[in-house]
């Protein structure tokens, strides 16, 4: 019988032992027989290797699911402990990839127990690192889905404008640059010599930059629009070269329909340089005028008048009660000034039309009721008499 070997870490480090199954003789006292049948080589490995790695990739294979589990319940955990369903949403997103990412770590750690030779290593290494790249490239799609489906829902939720064409571009171009990097990851891996190409597809998007120069600067005044949001589909604008309402914001241009009906069609780039006024986002819509009367009109009588405008107006339902100003502002030359500057709560024009038409009929009357009237432009000749000699 055979004496036993002590086996130590160094004997791992130093490759003393041919094979596994070297060490297993020196562990184990088996039959010289059993012994020759695990030094038997398969592929220039010997047969106890070969058992050791299909071995691993079992256990691997078997405490998969396992794994899977374990980053399963620290996802939740997380999400209970920040109160975000965040990321055992984002586990569950990355769960396929994870998959095999696992199995892609059983076969390596497989293969590592087996030796072969150099270029068989450098074909299966490249392979690996072939699908490691294609399991990254997969992984980041499947995220920019996932995020793309969370703030559709969340803009929904919140009830927010947020035009379909912007983010679909915007998905689009994150998917293609994914891709093109991992094209190079793939390339760059395979020994390929990426920097001649890189070098001419930057000569190349110089000049598409180049010869687009005017179309990319409306596509980044698109970006411009949508990340500010100064506006959104049935606002009422104005800028310095039309004024309507938008009917339709794409990646170039924004359709705007004017009041006479006529569609102009304004690039973005124009409307991210220009001031935009946006009827649409007032709170509340101003009415601003100055009341003439004429010099008839004694002080009681303004004082009167003063007094009625303001309790018909804090009274009104339809006036904004923040900002009320009425006074008696002028002497003109043909008639009493009374300024008014209030304002109505609806924004919406024809509402306000009619509210501001019900209360300029109100303060007629109230100038009717305090017996005045109101003055016009007219100029009065006094004739002065001398006596003739």
């Amino acid at each position: 019988m055979q004496e036993k070997a002590t086996i130590t870490i160094e004997d791992f480090s130093n490759k003393s032992y041919e094979s596994l199954s070297q060490l297993v003789s020196n562990w184990i006292d088996i039959p010289q027989s059993f012994r020759n049948i695990l030094e038997f080589r398969i592929l220039n490995n010997p047969l106890i290797d070969w058992i050791m790695a299909i071995f691993i990739f079992i256990v691997i294979f078997l405490f998969r699911k396992k794994l899977i589990n374990l980053f399963e319940n620290v996802s939740t955990v997380i999400s209970q402990n920040f109160k975000t369903p965040l990321s055992s949403a984002l586990f569950q997103v990355i769960y396929k990839p994870l998959r095999w990412k696992i199995l892609l770590i059983a076969f390596t750690a497989s293969y590592a127990i087996l030796d072969f030779s150099k270029q068989t290593n450098k074909i299966y290494y490249t392979l690996e690192g072939t699908l490691n790249i294609i399991l990254l490239g997969w992984t980041i799609i499947l995220l920019i889905n996932f995020f793309h489906k969370s703030y559709k829902h969340f803009y929904k939720h919140n009830s927010v404008d947020m035009k379909d064409t912007f983010v679909k571009l915007s998905v689009t171009a994150a998917k293609v640059l994914t891709v093109t990097i991992i094209f190079m990851m793939l390339l760059q891996t395979w020994g390929y010599d990426i920097k001649g190409l890189l070098a001419s597809l930057g000569l190349v998007g110089m000049a598409i930059a180049l010869a687009a120069k005017d179309s990319a600067r409306h596509i980044f005044g698109s970006i411009m629009i949508f990340t500010d949001s100064p506006f959104k589909v049935g606002d009422w604008i104005k800028t310095q070269d039309v004024e309507g309402t938008i009917e339709e914001i794409g990646m170039r241009s924004t359709k705007v329909r004017t009041f006479a009906q006529a569609l102009v069609a304004v690039p973005n780039g124009n409307l991210a340089d220009s001031a935009i006024l946006n009827w649409s986002k007032m709170g509340k819509r101003r009415v601003k005028m100055t009341l003439g009367l004429t010099y008839s009109t004694s002080s009681a009588q303004m004082q009167n008048i003063l007094e009625d405008i303001r309790n018909l107006l804090k009274n009104d339902k339809d006036v904004h009660q923040q900002t009320i100003h009425i006074y008696f502002s002028e002497f003109a030359d043909s008639h009493l000034g009374v300024f008014c500057y209030f304002f109505t709560k609806s924004t919406d024009w024809g509402e306000f039309m009619r509210v501001r038409e019900r209360l300029y009929l109100e303060i007629m009357k109230i100038v009717e009721d305090n017996q005045s009237s109101f003055a016009f432009p007219s100029q009065s000749i006094y004739i002065e008499e001398k006596n003739m000699i």
